[in-house]
């Protein structure tokens, strides 16, 4: 208590006795571990300000002062702190709280290893349980199996004494032949019927002597003919029951596939144009575009479309008729004496342009020979023409030869074919002079130039 009179906080809490209750206890030494103290350390070689020779010479004594209270209140503190530890160490009540605590926990820790050990006793017993389960269960399986077995086999084994019970009392009808009746009839009987149906018949038969008994054998033949032909009868049945199913579903499928309309080329041009034309993004696209089609398509035959028809690659051996398709009517060409012109009195030929064509078939000149490679012209002589008529080209036929060189490449097959088809009024070898021409002339004008 001697330290308590320096506490900043009062009243200061009593240490109690064996009988306090530990919140008091805990209490005592919670004020102690946070203990404060407004008690002053004034130190023996602590400098008088009196004695300062300036202001900054007191300040400096106030900083000294006050490291040396600092240092006198912390080795305070920590006195107080060292006597309340060994306190605590010490108190009984505390230990004993110590104590039961640590047996609380190891007590859980029992506890909870109890436990665990026996749930895997009981996984443990619940697995041999279910092994022995299992055992017991194929145990009687296995008896049941070969019980079924052993009256199989019984059942074998009465079946072939009835056989051979209706084969002896068959024997004399068999060997006089009476109705017709042989041994292929009795083999095919008792191959077809129970043992049941065999005892009866068997019984019926050892009852009775000669004609009677081969009636009634061959009354047995005729039941087994009725149960063979309901047998195939059902089995028809069936079969055509199938081959109905099966033929529904062929014409379903057929009529299905003829409900598909095939698409035409302007329709594909469309489709083709309307994706373009309302790309992706586009609110409700497809059926935008069956509107832009214009031909009734549903929006399921637009996207089926678009994974087969678009992705089919065009044909390159029908090129050539598509462009004939395509190409617009030539109109008719004037004879050539009908563009002469008279100038002066002297008739000359209007004179044509020829275009400047360029073109990179640079390997076509080593195909022409020098023969074609020579430029001839219309000799005009006493104001006829000396050369053929159809050697004269117009800006049409010349237009069509460009276009059609550009249309089939050198690579094609049958180039110049379909050129000259492609060019109206001019043959193959016309068509291959005046390419000749006109290459010459582009490398006149290219050197010139």
């Amino acid at each position: 208590m001697r330290n308590g009179r320096w506490s900043v906080n009062q009243p200061i809490p009593f240490l109690g006795d064996e009988n306090t209750p530990l919140k008091e206890v805990d209490n005592f030494y919670d004020f102690w571990y946070a203990f404060k103290s407004w008690r002053e350390f004034p130190h023996a070689d602590e400098f008088d300000l009196e004695q300062a020779e300036s202001r900054d010479h007191k300040r400096w004594m106030e900083r000294q002062n006050a490291k040396l209270s600092e240092k006198a209140r912390k080795e305070e503190y920590a006195r107080i702190r060292t006597l309340v530890d060994n306190a605590y160490k010490r108190d009984p009540r505390i230990q004993r709280r110590k104590e039961a605590e640590k047996a609380e926990k190891q007590r859980k820790k029992e506890a909870k290893y109890m436990a665990k050990k026996l749930q895997e006793e009981e996984a443990a017993r619940a697995a041999e349980e279910e092994r022995r389960q299992k055992e017991e269960d194929a145990k009687r399986a296995a008896e049941t199996a070969l019980q079924q077995k052993k009256l199989k086999e019984k059942e074998k084994k009465l079946l072939r004494k009835e056989r051979a019970r209706l084969r002896t009392v068959s024997g004399p009808v068999t060997s006089k032949r009476l109705l017709n009746l042989s041994e292929d009839d009795v083999e095919s009987l008792c191959s077809s019927v129970g043992t049941e149906q065999l005892r009866s018949i068997c019984e019926k038969m050892e009852g009775k002597e000669g004609l009677e008994r081969a009636e009634v054998l061959r009354d047995a033949c005729g039941y087994k003919d009725d149960l063979v032909g309901k047998k195939e009868e059902e089995k028809k049945a069936e079969q055509q029951n199938g081959s109905v199913k099966s033929n529904g579903t062929v014409q379903l499928a057929s009529y299905e596939k003829k409900e598909e309309k095939p698409w035409s080329r302007e329709e594909i041009e469309l489709l083709r144009k309307g994706m373009v034309k309302f790309p992706k993004g586009t609110s409700r696209r497809w059926e935008v575009v069956s509107d832009y089609i214009g031909t009734g398509r549903s929006v399921e035959e637009i996207l089926k479309a678009t994974k087969t028809v678009l992705l089919q690659k065009p044909d390159s051996s029908k090129a050539f008729d598509s462009f004939l398709e395509k190409r617009k009517p030539s109109p008719s060409i004037a004879s050539p004496l009908t563009t002469r012109v008279e100038v002066e009195g002297v008739p000359t030929t209007q004179a044509t342009e020829t275009p400047a064509v360029k073109t990179d078939e640079a390997g076509e000149s080593s195909s022409v020979s020098a023969k074609d490679q020579t430029p001839t012209y219309p000799i005009v002589e006493n104001g006829l023409l000396s050369g053929s008529e159809q050697d004269v080209w117009s800006a049409v036929q010349e237009k069509a030869l460009v276009q059609a060189l550009k249309t089939f490449p050198k690579e094609a097959a049958q180039r110049w074919e379909r050129v000259a088809a492609a060019v109206p009024g001019k043959s193959v070898v016309q068509c291959k002079k005046k390419f000749a021409l006109l290459k010459e002339s582009f490398r006149n004008k290219k050197s010139t130039a």
